[in-house]
């Protein structure tokens, strides 16, 4: 990695790691909404940038702006790590819940997850790269 890309994903995180601290905190509740909608927004941002890049001759040109904005900036904004801890707290959550409906929350919050993640970067991947053509 050149030093120009480390200080442009550096850049990108400057912006996206603080962006999240504040959608999470500003949603914080019982139920992980801040995450899901970190990671759906970054997705849709990711999905645009790669469908752009797919659309450039020699896409090792925008190899900055998928530095700045796909590395940087989605990489800081969404979490898996996060993600995946609050399947598991919603699954354990002593919320007088029964264990079944505790593991269907669950299970039902990291499918949705991830069918809107994927959904929502497939659309403006494919939104990006037709009108970017």
């Amino acid at each position: 990695m050149t030093a120009e890309a480390a200080l442009l994903v550096a850049l990108g995180a400057l912006v996206g790691a603080p962006l999240r601290f504040v959608v999470e905190r500003r949603l914080a509740s019982s139920y992980p909404w801040g995450t899901w909608i970190v990671n759906v927004a970054g997705s849709a941002v990711l999905g645009a940038t790669a469908g752009y890049v797919s659309t450039l001759g020699q896409p090792s040109s925008a190899a900055s702006f998928v530095a700045l904005v796909g590395t940087g900036f989605c990489g800081s904004l969404t979490t898996f790590g996060g993600f995946a801890a609050q399947v598991l707290d919603l699954a354990a959550s002593p919320s007088g819940t029964p264990l079944s409906g505790r593991s269907l929350r669950a299970l039902g919050y990291g499918a949705v997850s991830l069918a809107a993640c994927v959904g929502v970067a497939a659309m403006f991947y494919v939104a990006t790269a037709s009108l970017t053509r």
